[in-house]
Parts: structure tokens; sequence; C-alpha cells
């Protein structure tokens, strides 16, 4: 969002210089993605509005309004009470809004008649171009300067192309046809029209579609040089529906910019007052009809309590009730304080706020979040182990010292004592022990051991198992010569030495057994390799292993494996299973070769023989 230091002097006379006011935007408002001197003097601020504050802040006075409530500066309202009440009191309307749709919120019409359309005053032709905007004419112009000074959009059409004096807010019908506004990009005009489907809300006369409402204007009633009476257009329509017709087409307005973040319709008869002032300013010798105002969804008043230690305690500083008071005056909020609590009106314009979360939030910013210390929370560490999980690790533990890696086994089975609804096929059960599924868990790491190079399948896994009356948490443990299923409570009672008064707290890291650490496995598949090589026959057999792991590296994620070995004419034949496993990635052929290539290499340098 574009936004001009001339244009918020407008409504803040005593602002800050222009580097004061980007170092405010950036510490207490939002992103400030650029700041630009402009050769008229003036400068530009590229605002990063995010959505939560996109109902607001996309416009000149938001922008300003908030400065002012942070610095406690006074607004000034430029309008023209008077002129503005004035016009109200002018003459009657035979202009008809027929709203047909629910995703039209509201909708306010006036006529105007005998506008003279021509150039736009210097002041606001220099304020337009300062946000990237051409000046078209003076009517024209007054919509893109309400758009980017209130952030509600507004829409303009000629009367005399109409059928009638009467607008219908409605849903398309499916491929109706509408002609949009042309878009000029460079020199470029590129003209556009679009069939429309049964979910775009569309603004019509009695026979054609004027405009996709909330997205962009048609050129059936486009204002022009010879354009004498006109029907001004400030409505509110449902976010959702003006999102996703402009993604549909793929128009990317302005308005769509603000209508899309939602906009409360609550805003919309004073912002009509403002564009009537303008045009009365612009055009002193048109005439004025009464506005037609239909309200369909109004918004409810919202209020928000809470507490000030609620809110210390989220910003995790102390901060009084008078800062709290300033702050919501600064930014006249209408409030009640009783004690500690607060109650607040949340402002129409503030869609942002619902909660005391969001209170916190925003004094926090005003107050300053440079002016909160960081003070690491107090932490109480008197803690008691649960005595379920302490069990749990002493039994894994004991386990893991003996040489058992843990697995783990599907808790549903074919059969058991208790059913499970809407389960996958041959899985309809709980099961009632460990055991068997851990059976069928070594048997297939029994099967790839060779390939891993292991010499023994140890496994155990803790669980629960469920039975009719109740679920107990066994410890289960699987080798070639074990194979046992226990509860955990006997298990521990046969780990821990009769002596001991107490289980060991895991926290004090008091371990009874000798502890090793797990190595997590690689994710990554393996590559295997076997070697024979025919040595002198009184050659030490290590000095092959040790050669395999020197050029291994850390690529050799086993000991090196001797898997057959005889003597024949004096030589000794050595045949060794190699496994190469990366941790960070998945290894090519190449890569492995190579390492082979080497070893060979070393082989033939020492005289050995590869078979």
């Amino acid at each position: 969002m574009l936004i001009s230091y001339n244009w918020l002097k407008r409504y803040i006379k005593e602002i800050p210089n222009e580097e004061d006011l980007a170092n405010l935007i950036t510490f207490k408002l939002c992103e400030l993605e650029s700041v630009e001197k402009l050769p008229s003097g003036d400068t530009v601020f590229d605002l990063k509005i995010l959505p939560d504050r996109a109902h607001d802040l996309l416009s000149h006075r938001g922008v300003a309004y908030e400065i002012a409530g942070m610095l406690g500066l006074k607004i000034s309202e430029i309008s023209n009470s008077s002129e503005i009440s004035e016009i109200q009191n002018q003459g009657k309307t035979d202009l008809q809004i027929d709203i047909q749709s629910p995703l039209c919120r509201r909708y306010i019409g006036r006529i105007v008649r005998g506008v003279e359309v021509g150039p736009s005053p210097k002041w606001m032709v220099d304020l337009l171009e300062s946000v990237g905007q051409r000046s078209i004419n003076n009517i024209v112009d007054i919509t893109n300067f309400i758009l980017f000074d209130t952030g509600q959009p507004i829409h303009i059409f000629d009367l005399d192309k109409l059928e009638n004096e009467k607008i219908i807010i409605r849903d398309a019908k499916e491929g109706e046809r509408v002609e949009l506004l042309p878009e000029k990009v460079g020199d470029i005009v590129k003209e556009r029209s679009f069939d429309l489907k049964e979910n775009n809300l569309v603004i019509a006369d009695e026979k054609d579609v004027l405009a996709l409402a909330g997205v962009k204007g048609g050129k059936k009633a486009e204002v022009g040089i010879n354009t004498k009476n006109i029907i001004i257009e400030v409505a509110s329509f449902d976010p959702i529906s003006i999102r996703k017709t402009a993604g549909m087409f793929k128009i990317h307005t302005d308005a769509v910019k603000r209508y899309e973040n939602e906009i409360t319709p609550s805003v919309c008869d004073a912002v009509m007052e403002e564009t009537s002032y303008l045009v009365k300013e612009f055009c002193p010798n048109s005439k004025f009809e009464e506005s037609v105002d239909i309200y369909k969804i109004k918004q409810e008043e919202r209020r928000v309590r809470f507490e000030t230690s609620y809110i210390c305690k989220v910003l995790g500083a102390e901060i009084k009730d008078e800062e709290i008071e300033k702050i919501l005056k600064n930014y006249n909020y209408n409030f009640s304080h009783q004690s500690d609590w607060w109650e607040v009106v949340v402002p129409d314009k503030r869609l942002d706020i619902t909660g005391g979360h969001d209170m916190a939030e925003e004094i926090g910013r005003v107050y300053g979040y440079d002016r909160i210390a960081p003070k690491i929370p107090e932490l109480n560490f008197n803690h008691k182990d649960n005595e379920v999980w302490t069990k749990i690790c002493l039994a894994k533990e004991k386990l893991i010292s003996d040489g058992y890696k843990e697995v783990m086994t599907y808790v549903f089975t074919d059969k058991g004592d208790i059913e499970v609804m809407a389960s996958a096929g041959g899985k309809n059960f709980l099961r009632t022990n460990i055991i068997d599924g851990l059976k069928k868990s070594y048997e297939l790491n029994r099967l790839n051991a060779p390939l891993l190079g292991i010499d023994e399948i140890k496994i155990f896994e803790i669980g629960t198992v469920f039975t009719k009356d109740r679920e107990e948490i066994h410890v289960a443990y699987y080798d070639k010569k074990n194979q046992k299923e226990i509860e955990l409570e006997e298990f521990i009672s046969e780990i821990i030495p009769s002596n001991s008064s107490e289980i060991p707290k895991i926290g004090e890291k008091t371990y009874l057994f000798n502890h090793s650490v797990f190595k997590l496995w690689s994710s990554y598949p393996f590559m295997a390799r076997d070697i024979a090589v025919w040595v002198p026959e009184e050659t030490d057999k290590n000095i092959l292993r040790d050669l395999y792991k020197e050029f291994g590296g850390d690529l050799l994620i086993n000991e090196p494996k001797l898997f057959d070995s005889f003597t024949k004419n004096g030589k000794t034949s050595y045949a060794y299973h190699l496994v190469f496993q990366s941790y960070n990635k998945t290894l090519t052929d190449d890569e492995v070769n190579k390492i082979m290539e080497n070893i060979n290499k070393k082989l033939s340098d020492l005289n050995f023989e590869i078979r």
C-alpha cells in the first residue's frame, strides 16, 4: 500500500518528519518495504499491510488515525459539515434500489444531475499521482481518491445510459455477457468481456449488466466527457464472493483487494457524504437528490472484556492501568474500567479485534515491545517423574545394555478379546500379547541378518496388551535362546537390586546397567559387496579387516564380516562381507565401485591376489 506523506499531512498537522515517521511505522505498525522521495517533494511509504489489518489500514485515513493514536495527536477533519447538510436536504428522488442477492450487505445510491466533467484540481492530481494513479477526469478521479483515502471502493454510473432510474443487484444469469471497462497497460488498451456464471454478483439495470459487483465497472454506463447526470454507488459486498469472481476472471483491482479482505458496511453512509461533498466542490451547479440506503446485513456492536493482569501476563511486563487508559483514549476507544476489568467497544472498522488476546497485542504494540525487558520465566524443576514411565525407561535401559534392540509391532491383530469397529481387514482386534508379533519381527530380521552382517538378532518391545478385564503393560524379548513375555512390574522386580529402597529417577541420570547410546539407523538403502583374497598362509586376517575399514570410512556401517576361509597350497583365502550405507543420501554404484577400486589397488600393492 503506497502512502503519501503530503496526504497524511491533510489529517495530522503535527505529523513527525519523514525519517521519524518511517521508524514509527517500522517499529509499531507494520513492515515498511520502501521509502521514496518524489521529484514533487512528496515522500511515499510502501507499507506491507497484512490481511488482519486490511480492513482499516488500506487507506490514508486509516493510517492517519493509527499514527495519531500512537502519538496522541488530533485528527483534522476536512469535510465541511454545513455543505454535507445542504446536500442531504435537497430534492426527493425516483431512484430505485433492488437487492436480490444476500451477497450484497448494503447499497447506497444517489442521483446527481448537472455535473460538469472536466479536469481535476491540482491538489487532487498531485495526490493521486503520488500513489501511482493517473488523473482521468474530475468525476473518475473522485472515485479513485475516495478509494485510497477511506479504503471504501465506490463507483459512478452515467445515469442517462441506463434503461431507467433503477439499480438491480443480483446474481448473474448463466452465460450472460458483460463488457468491462478496458485495461490500459502502457500504450496498449485491452478490451475485456466475459461470459458470466450464476455465482457472479452483478450490478444491472432492467436490461443489461452494468458492472461486476465490487470487481470492475462495465462499459455501458461509463462516465465520459459528455456525462451530465450520474448515480453514485457506495456498497458493501460479501468478501468471499468478490474473491471468487475476481479469481475466476483474473481481475485484480484495488477495489478487489479491499473487498476480499472485508470492509464494514457501517462506513458506507459517511463515504457517501464525502463523495457528495467532493462532487459538489468540483461541480458547484450540480443538483443532488436524496440518497437511497438499503441496509440488509448490519454489523452488530462488539465488546471485548479483559483484565490488566491478563495483559501483563501475555506481554510479560507490568503495564499500569494509567498506561492502558492512555492508549485507549488516544485511539478514541469507548471503554469502561472497574477494578482489574476493562470493557472496550470495538470500532466497526477493527474487524481484527475479537477478544482479549487482540487487545493485548494492540496495547503491547503501542506501548512498545522495545520497552519490555526480556526475562526468562521462572521454571520449577522440582517435578516428580511418572512412575510408570520411569519403570519403562529402566526396562529399556536393561535390555539395551544386554544387546537387545527395540522394535514396535502392530497393536491390531486378527484375533483377541477386544474387537475394534470399522477396522482394516484382518486387524479387527486388539492384541492380547506381544510375543506373537515379536516372533514375526524376529523371523524377518533373521532372514535379513546376513545382508547386514549381523551375527545375532536380539529384539524387544514394551507395550500395552488388552484383556477382557483391563489393560496391562508387558515386556517381551526374543532371541535365539530366550523368548519371554512378562508384566512390567514383574520385570522391574527382577532387575532392580533387592537392597534398593526406591526406583531411581531418570532425570538424575542414575544408570543401574552398562548404558549404551542408541544410534539412529539410516533411512537410505544399503549396498553390499563381497570380496575374497588369497594371502600367504601366515598372514594375519585382521590386516584385511583394518584395510577394509580404512578405505570404507563412514560409509562402511558394520564391521567387515569374515564369512569364509580355507587354506590351499600355502595360501589362505579370506572372504569378507562389506555393507555400505549413507545417512545423507542414496549411494550410487559408481561411489561404491570407487571405494572397491581403491581397496583392490591397495591389495595389489601388498601382493595379495584377489579371487
